[in-house]
């Protein structure tokens, strides 16, 4: 049965990209258990802004898990210590009664702090855009099944299909690599008919903004992996591999 608990929270305060940051030390009381772990940031930054403090900045949207924007390192875990959820779905009975809670945000060349918890991750959007279009046929609507996919590739496909570009796979990597994401966005159209046309140009492109964003290399710790919300596989940086240098091979 769920209770309150009593929390001390250890919170990364910065005000700005250039400026110093350091934590700073708060005390909460009567944490309901059920709340998430973004709510409980809502009652902190009430109690901050009761006391006439600055409220913490912290990045959300959905808070269902889908967006990716509620971007934390807690405890030393992005997204937190439970498994395959994000900050918004982690629950406050995963902590003791009494817990010291400790809250960063992503650290990565790739990702400058913009306030306090929120960072600039801007630079996914700029792989996105390098990775360009997909060339269909317009016209009438196809039926479902004019196009054959193979059921293996249907789904590899999909599961590729549910990174939601969170970051939390470059805030575990010791090198803030972005290897996991570019896999996952390269391989969701390698696999399908449909991304074949652009396919060669496509990662080259991606993986080119990526290095030039100043992302780091991947050496297989496979921590983006273990702390992916959403489980993507790291065998998506293995068909990235394949991808790149079967386009280098026919340039």
């Amino acid at each position: 049965m769920d209770k309150n608990i009593n929390i001390t929270i250890k919170v990364w305060r910065q005000k700005g990209p250039k400026s110093k940051g350091s934590f700073e030390t708060y005390k909460l009381n009567n944490v309901s258990q059920s709340s998430s772990f973004l709510e409980m940031l809502d009652v902190l930054n009430e109690q901050l802004i009761s006391e006439g403090k600055e409220p913490v900045a912290f990045d959300h949207d959905c808070r269902e898990g889908i967006c990716g924007m509620c971007s934390l390192y807690i405890n030393g875990h992005p997204h937190g210590p439970d498994s395959a959820v994000t900050t918004c779905q982690l629950h406050m009975r995963k902590f003791e009664d009494g817990a010291t809670i400790t809250v960063e945000p992503w650290r990565s060349a790739g990702f400058p702090v913009i306030r306090d918890l929120m960072v600039d991750r801007y630079a996914f959007d700029k792989i996105i855009q390098a990775g360009g279009f997909v060339s269909v046929n317009t016209g009438g609507v196809p039926d479902a099944n004019a196009i054959p996919i193979s059921k293996k590739d249907a789904d590899l496909a999909m599961d590729a299909a549910a990174c939601i570009g969170c970051g939390a796979c470059v805030a575990a990597c010791k090198n803030g690599s972005a290897m996991l994401f570019v896999s996952a966005k390269v391989s969701q159209l390698s696999l399908l008919p449909q991304g074949k046309v652009e396919a060669a140009r496509r990662a080259k492109a991606m993986i080119a903004k990526m290095d030039e964003l100043g992302f780091g290399n991947c050496t297989n710790t496979r921590a983006c992996e273990a702390e992916c919300p959403k489980e993507v596989s790291i065998s998506n940086i293995a068909r990235l591999n394949r991808e790149f240098i079967k386009a280098k091979l026919a340039d």
